[in-house]
């Protein structure tokens, strides 16, 4: 009995902590504050001197673009595929 006490006792802290951290990130995404890492393509980009832009085509896609400071643009993340270095594999 004393066994199935304890089991239940770590099951409802485990689901508590779990709800309580879900909760947190839910609050972040609302309140505008980033969760997890940055975009490695916008990083890229502005790495390189270049600004990003979000675009949105006709059908209301959006997308990152590169402004690069000599004048050229280009989606951010096939700037990012092109240059940045390969890990070897």
């Amino acid at each position: 009995m004393r066994r199935i006490n304890v089991a239940l006792l770590a099951a409802a802290i485990a689901v508590a902590g779990a709800a309580g951290c879900s909760q947190q990130n839910q609050e972040a995404r609302e309140n505008g504050v980033p969760v997890g890492m940055a975009n490695p393509a916008s990083e890229y980009c502005v790495k390189r001197g270049g600004k990003v832009m979000i675009e949105k085509d006709r059908d209301g896609n959006e997308r990152g673009i590169c402004h690069l400071p000599d004048g050229k643009r280009i989606d951010e993340w096939e700037l990012f595929r092109r240059d940045a270095p390969k890990k070897p594999s």
